[in-house]
C-alpha cells in the first residue's frame, strides 16, 4: 500500500508519499506562499537528482493538494499512474487535546472534537483541518488517518500532567501539560529498543528532541511518563526563538515595565527569546557556533544556558523514572551538533552517563555514541515523524 502522509501549516504544506511494503520513501515535497503571492511547489522524486518546481497561484489549501497530485502522477516526476492508488492519507495534526491517546480514522466526530481544540493550538490546528477537509474533497474515498503530536504523551499520569491551579480550570478549560513532539518521541523509542535487541517495553528512556523546537521525554517502559512541553510549546527547555520555563511573574512585569500587553509579552516569549534572545545573533545553533569560535560571551553563555536546561530534564527523569537504560539524541541539534551533546554529556559521569568523544564525531547517522563503560547507552537516532505517521496509517487501513 501507498501511504500519503499530508503535514499542513498555514501556508505551506509539506508532504511524502512512502510504499509500505518495504516502508521505502517514493516521493517527497514542500508547497510554500499558499493564499500568498509567488506560491511555489518544490517536488522531489526518489533516485531522481533534480527537482520538479512549479510556480503557479494557490489560493488555498485544496488548490495545494490539487497540485501535489498532478506532480505525484507527472509522467517524469510521478510516483502513481492514479490517485487511486494511494491507500490512505496520514495527517500530522498538533493537538488533540485529551481526546484521543492514539492515532484514529478520521470522521465526522474526530473532526468536531479538532474544532473543539482550536484555542489550544489556534495557530497548527486550523490549517491542519483546512488539509484534511481538502483532502476529503478531492480524494472521498480514500482512508483518512489523523496522527496527533500530543498523543503519544496521553499516558502522563495526573500527577505529571495537572498544573497547581484552582483545579476549576481544568475541568473547565482543560488546562493541562499536553506536551508535543510526540511523534517524534514515539518514533526514536521504537528505534532505540531495536538498536539495543532489547523489548521497549522492559526500557526506561530519556529522548532528547533537540531542534529549533526542543522537548525532553521520560518513557517508561513504552509509555511517556512526561515531557517537558506543557499547555504550549512554549514550555520547558529553551529554544531557538522560546524561552522554556520562566518564572510566571515575569510577563506582568515586563508588561508594566514596558507598557506593552500579556499577549505581547508572550509574543516576545515565543519569537523573541530562546537562543536568540540570549545572543542578539541568531536562533540557529551554526551560527551561535561561529560567534563563540570569535570570543562572543554572550553566545557562549546561551550555549550553556541550552545545556543546563537538557541536563536538568535528564537528571530529573532519571530520579522520576529511578533509573535509565539509555539517552536518545534527535531532530536537527540532537542529531547534527557534536558539540551540543558533548556538552550535555559532560557533566553526567557520576550517574553512569559516559560519552564517546570519538563515536560522537558523528552527525545524521543512527549509532550508539557511549563508551563501552557507560553504564547508560547513549544513541543518535535521526528522526523519521513522516514514517512514523505512515506507519500508525498503514496500521489502522489494514
Amino acid at each position: 500500500m501507498k501511504v500519503l502522509v499530508i503535514n499542513c501549516g498555514s501556508s505551506s504544506l509539506k508532504y511524502q508519499v512512502l510504499d509500505m511494503s518495504n516502508e521505502s520513501l517514493l516521493a517527497k515535497g514542500l508547497v510554500e506562499r499558499i493564499g500568498i503571492e509567488g506560491s511555489v511547489l518544490k517536488h522531489e522524486k526518489t533516485n531522481v537528482e533534480e527537482k520538479f518546481i512549479q510556480e503557479t497561484p494557490m489560493n488555498d489549501h485544496k488548490d495545494a493538494i490539487e497540485n501535489v497530485m498532478e506532480a505525484l502522477k507527472d509522467p517524469v516526476y510521478g510516483v502513481v499512474k492514479s490517485m487511486d492508488e494511494i491507500g490512505a492519507v496520514g495527517h500530522r495534526v498538533v493537538h488533540a487535546g485529551e481526546k484521543y491517546a492514539h492515532s484514529v480514522m478520521i470522521d465526522a466526530d474526530v473532526i468536531a472534537a479538532l474544532e473543539e481544540c482550536i484555542p489550544l493550538a489556534p495557530l497548527h490546528n486550523p490549517p491542519n483541518l483546512l488539509g484534511i477537509a481538502a483532502c476529503q474533497a478531492l480524494m472521498p474515498n480514500t482512508p483518512q488517518v489523523g496522527v496527533f503530536d500530543t498523543a503519544f504523551h496521553q499516558t502522563m499520569p495526573p500527577e505529571s500532567y495537572t498544573y497547581a491551579i484552582p483545579y476549576e480550570y481544568y475541568e473547565k478549560y482543560g488546562i493541562r501539560r499536553y506536551g508535543f513532539h510526540g511523534t517524534s518521541h514515539k518514533y526514536v523509542a521504537e528505534r532505540a529498543a531495536f538498536m539495543l535487541a532489547a523489548n521497549l517495553e522492559d526500557l526506561k528512556l530519556i529522548t532528547c528532541h533537540l531542534g529549533n523546537g526542543a522537548s525532553v521525554s521520560a518513557i517508561k517502559r513504552g509509555k511517556c511518563i512526561d515531557t517537558s512541553m506543557g499547555f504550549t510549546p512554549l514550555a520547558g527547555l529553551v529554544m531557538g526563538t522560546r524561552s522554556g520555563n520562566v518564572d510566571p511573574g515575569i510577563i506582568s512585569f515586563i508588561a508594566d515595565k514596558e507598557g506593552i500587553t500579556g499577549d505581547e509579552v508572550l509574543e516576545i516569549l515565543n519569537k523573541r527569546s530562546g537562543m536568540l534572545g540570549l545572543t542578539g545573533i541568531s536562533s540557529d545553533f551554526r551560527d551561535i557556533a561561529e560567534a563563540i569560535e570569535d570570543g562572543n560571551e554572550r553566545a557562549a553563555l546561551a550555549l550553556n544556558v541550552f545545556a543546563h536546561r537538557v541536563r536538568f530534564f535528564i537528571g530529573a527523569y532519571i530520579a522520576e523514572m529511578n533509573g535509565v537504560d539509555a539517552i536518545i539524541f534527535t531532530a536537527g541539534v540532537g542529531e547534527n551538533d557534536v558539540n551540543v551533546r558533548d556538552i550535555i554529556c559532560s557533566e553526567l559521569g557520576n550517574l553512569g552517563i559516559k560519552l564517546d568523544l570519538i563515536k560522537n564525531k558523528v552527525r545524521g547517522k543512527e549509532t550508539i555514541i557511549s563508551r563501552d563503560d557507560s553504564k547508560v547507552s547513549i544513541l543518535l537516532i535521526p528522526t523519521n515523524e513522516e514514517l512514523m505517521i505512515a506507519r500508525d496509517t498503514y496500521a489502522l487501513v489494514k
